[in-house]
């Protein structure tokens, strides 16, 4: 109620205010990139305009993304909701979201300011082109401050550069890289291989050192781009009136960065730069840190406190700047993982300043499945490629055929999350206390992963709602599927009966999890097979729910068909 009761008054002082006491905000949001600048300690990189701009700003250097993809990303950016809350966590889902959740950027139209998107949206949704409509005036490749018809008028202006995308960084054919990012470097800009740092759940081979090189040339172009956006800014005299927000939309887009809920998938860069007349809404000196763990989901109301202006009271955030700031800071962050494409996958995270605790609900599978996309590139197939007696720990980990059932390790100490803790009987009390936060914040944020993507389908045929239907607890007992699945977490039976027992239950998930079982267990008795093959002839034609895929796939594996999509 205080909260709300300080947002009206700053609403309307800002209402009233003139617009040049009114600050102008600038997003630079950049794809795919972890916090490889040199502003980061990174003396591979090459950044001097982030650099100067980290100079210039406060770096706040526990900044999480809610999740390790862009979609679910977005969609919790675009509306202030974990996308977990409202049914979009699945990458591509096309569910809608009730129209009473809008678009925050439009309460800043509401208040008199003029909105631009240059030129990704990707909010993961069928509600996106409502949610485009109200949040922007001009939304396009070519969207600017500029074409604002009153100079006076302030603005919110989100640039997103797609240099350091994955496509970039790692898809895209080589010559293809060569004539469209790295041709805009000099000579002695281009990054050489040999001193790439190679972290230690890479392989050390050429083609892993080209990619890393290449990543660098993108993140250099990425801050050629950056300067031009901010020269823009001073050569139109706005510098001075406008607070600059600077940040990736997760980790980068190289493997074991992109999709995963270490800290090299959701650890990004955020830098803050405020000019002298708004520097008193600023949580640091310039040049200074801030440590404070912050989400993506503090965004849009941090925006909303730092203009005066009214957070609805579905938001989930916490602001951490202007007059609506959180007494506390954040505790910790929660992040997800969930189908990617034609992956199917579902995992849950939370972090604190010390630890980060990982929960695997499909440890059956590894975190570097075969994926049509990613697999486009060359680095990829290293993985695929080097035996796994000769991989380290670090390198199984990431690119073995399955994963632990929890992961947990001290940032601290191992900040490339490499030392799993979570069966070190000196950190059970920890393990415990994370098991618990984990539950409490699924919980607390109506989490609808726990609900199979099939049955949201299937409750939402009428609506397609998943936010209202996750508060409907009687079509989506939540308590009830967090214990069906934590039950289900418990060390898998490995005694063959048991799992062609699971071969005939109702519930995908579980024959899902019998049939991989199963298949990693190997040497199956004949009346095993013969369970496998009516398994597999019961799946094969089934599209009711997007887990058939995989069951059909280790099911032909034991069988020994010959896999295809």
């Amino acid at each position: 109620m205080i909260r709300r009761l300080l947002c009206i008054i700053f609403s309307c002082l800002a209402l009233a205010a003139p617009a040049a006491d009114r600050p102008n905000i600038l997003w630079i949001t950049v794809e795919d990139m972890s916090a490889t600048l040199g502003c980061w300690g990174d003396d591979y990189a090459d950044t001097p305009h982030v650099d100067r701009l980290a100079e210039e700003g406060v770096r706040y250097t526990n900044t999480f993304a809610t999740a390790p993809v862009c979609s679910p990303s977005r969609s919790c950016l675009i509306t202030g909701l974990y996308a977990q809350t409202m049914g979009t966590h699945q990458m591509r889902s096309d569910f809608v979201i009730p129209e009473s959740i809008k678009a925050w950027p439009s309460f800043l139209r509401a208040a008199g300011y003029y909105t631009t998107n240059n030129v990704k949206t990707d909010y993961n949704t069928g509600s996106e082109a409502r949610l485009i409509e109200e949040a922007w005036d001009e939304s396009s490749a070519t969207a600017h401050w500029r074409h604002r018809p009153d100079k006076e008028q302030p603005f919110f202006a989100v640039f997103n550069d797609m240099t350091t995308h994955q496509s970039r960084s790692m898809t895209w054919s080589y010559a293809k890289f060569q004539g469209e990012v790295q041709s805009r470097l000099p000579a002695e800009r281009i990054h050489g291989p040999a001193a790439a740092p190679v972290p230690p759940y890479y392989p050390d081979t050429p083609i892993v050192r080209q990619t890393i090189a290449r990543h660098y040339d993108c993140v250099s172009v990425m801050d050629d781009n950056t300067g031009a956006i901010l020269k823009q800014l001073k050569d139109d005299g706005l510098a001075e009136d406008t607070i600059v927000f600077y940040y990736a939309d997760h980790g980068a887009g190289l493997p074991r960065h992109k999709r995963v809920l270490h800290d090299s998938g959701m650890h990004v860069p955020m830098i803050v730069r405020f000019p002298e007349k708004f520097r008193h809404l600023a949580s640091a000196d310039p040049g200074k840190t801030v440590e404070d763990l912050v989400s993506f989901v503090d965004f849009p109301p941090t925006i909303l406190s730092l203009l005066g202006l009214e957070i609805p009271e579905y938001m989930q955030g916490l602001p951490f700047l202007g007059g609506a700031k959180s007494a506390e800071p954040r505790k910790i962050v929660y992040g997800a993982r969930d189908r990617i494409d034609e992956v199917f996958d579902s995992s849950r995270s939370v972090r604190d300043r010390n630890f980060l605790y990982i929960r695997n609900y499909m440890p059956h599978f590894g975190w570097n499945q075969r994926s049509v996309y990613p697999d486009q590139s060359d680095i990829r197939h290293e993985f695929y490629g080097v035996k796994r007696s000769s991989m380290t720990a670090a390198q199984r980990a990431f690119a073995g055929p399955i994963r632990p059932r929890e992961e947990l390790y001290d940032v601290r100490l191992d900040p490339h999350q490499i030392t799993n803790l979570a069966a070190d009987v000196s950190h059970a009390e920890t393990l415990e206390n994370m098991r618990a936060t984990l539950i409490d914040q699924a919980m607390e944020l109506r989490d609808l992963g726990y609900l199979p993507e099939s049955d949201q389908v299937n409750l939402t045929r009428d609506t397609a709602i998943s936010y209202d239907l996750g508060k409907d607890r009687a079509k989506v007992p939540l308590k009830k599927l967090v214990d069906q699945v934590e039950a289900n977490f418990a060390p898998a039976a490995k005694e063959e009966g048991a799992l062609v027992k699971l071969l005939s239950s109702e519930q995908p998930f579980l024959v899902m999890q019998a049939a991989r079982d199963l298949e990693l267990r190997g040497n199956l008795s004949s009346k095993a097979r013969q369970s496998v093959e009516a398994t597999l002839k019961a799946w094969r034609g089934r599209k009711d729910t997007s887990l058939a895929l995989f069951i059909r796939f280790s099911c032909e594996s034991i069988l020994g068909i010959k896999t295809e999509y």
